[in-house]
């Protein structure tokens, strides 16, 4: 029995706001698309589907096999480079018609115990996507009591961050903190538990995963990127799960979003020429989410490129969290 079509799968690897990615992206017939945050290949197979080819990006190294699938089922059409999306104008040949990017932990990445994504595993503390650098055990157990604090605050929107952080202080004096189910307890007991309310755990994690991959800065960077390889009539389409990143994706795309508003008393400021012609945001439908819970919070905002020239790269404006103290 063959595969069935993206379009038609099931299970905990269909890619989220499939439809309406696609849409964004038409037309696809002979369309050259990166996909910059390849996961499990839903959205390249789809893709390469509907006639386009397909160069996809990922530092995560067990991607191989979902690769090695598509390189078997489309080896005229489909490319993978293994690099970080935020790099993709750097890894890619130009010109392209369309990006897609599909932003934070893949549900993938969550079912593997032994990446340590998730609470819900046991599994170590580590939360790497590229399997190297400092992980999130080493963070929780290396980080002074305030800048852990600051980041649970700033990246995970965690209000109770300071209670956290002490707790997880006073625990890793005793014995170092080197699972998830361990750190996920200890958040529980520090902080309670509602009944009918997210886990306890969620914003913490979040923010440790954040800090962990340099996401934010992957995503600013990216975005940038992609502006640079799409030209006039380019499309970009970018998926987020929480609002920290659809901000900095709003504002990206039209900076006098996030400007203050001019006052009519003080000498008017030019606003800047548009690079991108924005789609309104989609949001999933409740069917989509009754399949798939984890698409509840998902975004999707696009946008077509202008003739106006690409930016050079900068975080300002785009709301990007920052941790106190930081140097």
């Amino acid at each position: 029995m063959g595969k069935p079509l993206a379009s038609e799968q099931t299970g905990p690897h269909v890619p989220v706001l499939l439809a309406e990615v696609l849409q964004a992206l038409q037309p696809l017939e002979g369309a050259r698309i990166v996909d910059g945050t390849f996961g499990a290949g839903g959205y390249s197979r789809a893709l390469l589907e509907a006639g386009a080819s397909v160069v996809a990006i990922d530092r995560d190294p067990s991607v191989a096999p979902h690769v090695a699938q598509l390189h078997a089922a489309y080896p005229k059409t489909f490319n993978f480079v293994a690099g970080e999306f935020a790099n993709l104008d750097q890894l890619i040949e130009t010109p392209v018609d369309g990006v897609v990017l599909d932003i934070g932990v893949s549900s993938m990445q969550l079912d593997q115990a032994e990446r340590g994504f998730s609470f819900m595993r046991e599994g170590p503390l580590d939360m790497r996507m590229s399997g190297s650098g400092e992980s999130a055990a080493d963070l929780v157990n290396t980080l002074e009591e305030s800048q852990l604090a600051n980041l649970l605050f700033a990246y995970g929107e965690e209000r109770k961050s300071r209670r956290i952080a002490h707790s997880v202080v006073a625990a890793r004096a005793e014995a170092p903190i080197t699972t998830t189910t361990q750190l996920a307890r200890l958040i529980e007991k520090a902080i309670g538990r509602k009944p009918g309310n997210s886990h306890p755990a969620t914003r913490s994690f979040q923010a440790l995963r954040i800090a962990v991959n340099a996401e934010f800065d992957q995503l600013v960077e990216g975005l940038f990127a992609s502006e640079r390889v799409l030209g006039e009539g380019g499309r970009l389409a970018v998926v987020t799960f929480h609002s920290l990143e659809d901000r900095i994706a709003k504002r990206f795309f039209d900076p006098d979003k996030g400007g203050p508003a001019q006052s009519r008393h003080l000498p008017q400021t030019a606003t800047e020429a548009l690079r991108w012609q924005v789609a309104k945001a989609v949001k999933p439908s409740d069917a989509e989410i009754g399949r798939n819970p984890r698409a509840r919070s998902a975004i999707l905002r696009s946008a077509v490129r202008t003739e106006v020239a690409a930016r050079a790269v900068s975080f300002a404006g785009l709301a990007v969290p920052s941790i106190r103290g930081a140097a």
